[in-house]
């Protein structure tokens, strides 16, 4: 009879493979949500971190995620990103000290760097400032150096696509092995079914076969017990006479 093919275990290098291979695709993922969806989808900009001023909250190489804030919802404490000059593209990231207003309305703000022992010399104004940070990824402005410019445009698209090749390779390979398991079990059960099947038809044969030798030993004893009746008979018949 046979029996259901069983899967044999997979080691622990595999289950370990798995779990890393899992991790990382969930690790990339979330980078790209952070560093590039999430961004995106709220007008925020991302930039790099390039000197120690706002150690330890903001270290060199960490990629900061700064939000669009109007200059009347600063509020001393917040870490603002502003050009250096108005209208330049060379910003930085302080931390607001101080909030002064004049007599005619205007407003300008006093940073200075976590990390430095005195406040920025030059005041900020309000169009100078860029937004406020949201969140920072350690490490990450490293990466986000790398591609900006002209390989942005290309080598972001790529990692995507690279992503959910990755992603439909992993679905498509366990619905795969669902279906093979699923026909080893439906072979191993219709063998099973035509074992058994076999086995029933043995059975009525044997069974029909030891009817007619009982029916066969019957008769012969018949035949036995009737021999030695014919005899008395024949020797009555003889002394008769």
């Amino acid at each position: 009879m046979a029996k259901r093919s069983e899967d044999k275990p997979h080691g622990v290098l595999y289950y370990l493979g798995m779990g890393l291979s899992a991790g990382l695709l969930a690790f990339v993922v979330l980078v790209g949500v952070l560093a590039i969806v999430l961004p995106a989808a709220t007008g925020s900009s991302p930039y790099t971190v390039l000197t120690g001023s706002m150690t330890p909250a903001y270290p060199p190489g960490a990629l900061i995620v700064v939000k669009p804030i109007d200059a009347q919802d600063v509020r001393i404490g917040d870490a603002v990103t502003y050009q250096l000059e108005s209208g330049k593209s060379v910003v930085v990231t302080h931390r607001v000290i101080a909030i002064t207003s004049s007599t005619d309305g205007s407003v300008s703000f006093t940073t200075q760097g976590d990390a430095n022992n005195t406040a920025d010399q030059k005041a900020v104004l309000p169009d100078q400032i860029r937004g406020k940070v949201w969140y920072s990824i350690p490490l990450l402005g490293y990466v986000n150096s790398t591609l900006n410019g002209e390989a942005r445009g290309w080598l972001i698209p790529l990692i995507a696509i690279g992503l959910f090749l990755y992603v439909g390779y992993l679905a498509a390979s366990g619905i795969v092995s669902k279906l093979r398991k699923s026909r080893k079990d439906a072979d191993a059960d219709a063998d099973a079914d035509a074992d058994a099947d076999d086995d029933d038809v043995g059975d009525g044969r044997s069974g029909a076969r030891a009817v007619s030798d009982s029916a066969a030993n019957k008769a012969a004893v018949s035949n036995v017990e009737a021999a030695p009746v014919k005899r008395e008979r024949g020797r009555r018949s003889a002394s008769r006479h």
